[in-house]
């Protein structure tokens, strides 16, 4: 059977939905939420497919899919033609999980914009948009292909959250789009260098080509031009994820966006940059990365400790969860910084742990903020009281997200630590510290909501009601999963993590 076009379905199948939304009239709004959420599916069923595919032993290579696409000239080398772009869609260990956690929260999110009050026939456009862009970042296969998909991410946003934000939502989009627009300009940079040097923007043959020192190159990259360039993508993916002091542009959006937006935002697009970073920074350019190894340790675990202090300060309950992502995503960074098994591993496991705890607490955020108009912690004291069910699934999120074993939290961060323990104990140690902190602010906030001074009357106060409880029981029954079964990714994990470590000399 052949499957190598499943991937393009998968990939381009939200543009079905674009097309029928475009029919609809825009007053039609029960048609146009059923149209945007069941335009999700093939995308997630697809995703769901390919993971049983992989658990029934057989190859992800079978989903690979190559064509002609752009040629700049007619130059040979080893029966390939250099500058040439190919149409080059395919996943590995690594980017199937990232595929099916798209897929599963865009589906949810797509249910949690049940809460957008008007124009829903341009949302739903833009938002099947957005999920496109995601899921060919993680499939593309060369660098032209992957920027393209980046940038496509980049407009639906803008707008998504500049027309359906709150108060300051257009400073919110303008802040995201100039972040994002220099960090898309110096990832462009890199790709024309590496394409000019090389003759190629794919990605295996540029592992390749830059491991052999006695490769025919183009033109020759010297070490310094290497190490150069991994700076440069540290830049531009450092902002995506992103790295102090990169990262005031997306407080902004987690606060301002929609929140179905911010579930997506800060389930999946935060997650590009880990992606960007062990894909192309540790799998392009694996000596230098070595080099930069307690570098990166030491923004991990400035991250970690800055996020946990000034989310420990916060009292708007946006504001807490914003700097919890900062926070967290220096885990990640410590992760990758031990340049071992287990903290690469425990990296990943973060980037997918994160998303679905983030996506899970932010889509309660947004309930509470639709039902009592504030998202203030001391405003919403009593919610045990008046939203038990809600403040029940709130107080697990949490748990989770401050790393309570049996929960995904848990396995992610003790693999990360346990990695950086192994080779820089002392950063380790301190960063420790951080996961204290988290502790402190996360219970804080959530005892502060659930079981804290009520300052209204909760009476004709909805709790969870109908289709809510799909997004908020699907993510806390993935991240028990998670914590209790970790296989569920450490199996898809095992052949990619063993081409990083040969990649790395391990």
């Amino acid at each position: 059977m052949n499957l190598s076009y499943i991937l393009t379905i998968l990939v381009f199948s939200p543009l079905l939905g674009i097309i029928v939304l475009a029919f609809l009239q825009k007053s039609n709004e029960k048609a146009i939420k059923l149209v945007g959420f069941l335009a999700t599916l093939p995308a997630l069923l697809l995703s769901l497919a390919a993971y049983a595919h992989y658990l029934a032993g057989k190859s992800l290579a079978d989903f690979s899919t190559r064509a002609d696409w752009i040629q700049f000239g007619g130059f040979k080398q080893m029966g390939e033609k250099y500058f040439s772009i190919h149409y080059e869609l395919g996943i590995n260990g690594f980017s199937l999980l990232l595929v099916v956690l798209t897929a599963v929260v865009a589906s949810l999110a797509a249910i949690a914009s049940g809460m957008i009050k008007r124009e829903w026939k341009g949302y739903f456009m833009l938002f099947l948009l957005l999920e496109v862009g995601m899921l060919g970042v993680f499939t593309a296969q060369n660098l032209v292909l992957f920027f393209l998909f980046f940038e496509l991410t980049l407009i639906p946003m803008f707008f998504l959250i500049g027309k359906w934000g709150y108060f300051e939502k257009e400073k919110a989009a303008y802040s995201f789009l100039i972040y994002n627009g220099l960090g898309s300009a110096v990832l462009l940079i890199v790709i024309m260098v590496l394409f000019t040097r090389t003759g190629t923007s794919n990605i295996q043959l540029l592992e390749q080509l830059i491991a052999n020192p006695d490769a025919q190159l183009m033109a020759p990259i010297s070490e310094g031009t290497k190490m150069g360039l991994l700076i440069a993508l540290l830049v531009a993916f450092g902002i995506k994820l992103p790295i102090f002091p990169l990262h005031s542009w997306m407080l902004r959006v987690h606060v301002q966006a929609p929140p179905a937006i911010v579930m997506i935002h800060s389930g999946i697009l935060l997650k590009i940059g880990a992606f960007g970073l062990i894909r192309f920074g540790m799998g392009i350019f694996p000596e230098q990365f070595k080099q930069l190894a307690v570098l990166l340790a030491i923004l991990g675990v400035v991250n970690l400790l800055y996020g946990a202090f000034l989310a420990f300060i916060q009292t708007d309950f946006k504001m807490v969860l914003a700097y919890s992502s900062i926070s967290h995503m220096g885990i990640v960074l410590i992760g990758l910084a031990a340049l071992n098994e287990a903290g690469i591993q425990g990296a990943i496991f973060q980037v997918i742990s994160h998303g679905l705890i983030s996506a899970l607490l932010f889509f309660l955020v947004g309930v509470f903020y639709e039902r009592l108009d504030t998202s203030l912690i001391s405003n919403l004291g009593g919610l045990a009281k008046g939203m038990p069910i809600a403040a029940g699934i709130l107080l697990a999120g949490g748990m989770a997200s401050l790393g309570l074993p049996g929960m995904s939290g848990f396995v992610s961060e003790f693999m990360a630590f346990l990695g950086l323990f192994k080779e820089m104990p002392v950063l380790a140690a301190i960063g420790c510290i951080g996961i204290i902190m988290t502790a402190a602010y996360l219970l804080r906030a959530i005892l502060g909501m659930t079981y804290g001074t009520p300052h209204r009357e909760f009476t004709g106060v909805l709790d969870l009601k109908g289709v809510e409880y799909v997004p908020a029981l699907t993510l806390l029954f993935l991240i028990v999963l998670i914590g209790v079964y970790p296989s569920v990714l450490s199996s898809p994990l095992e052949s990619a993590l063993k081409t990083i470590m040969i990649g790395l000399g391990g």
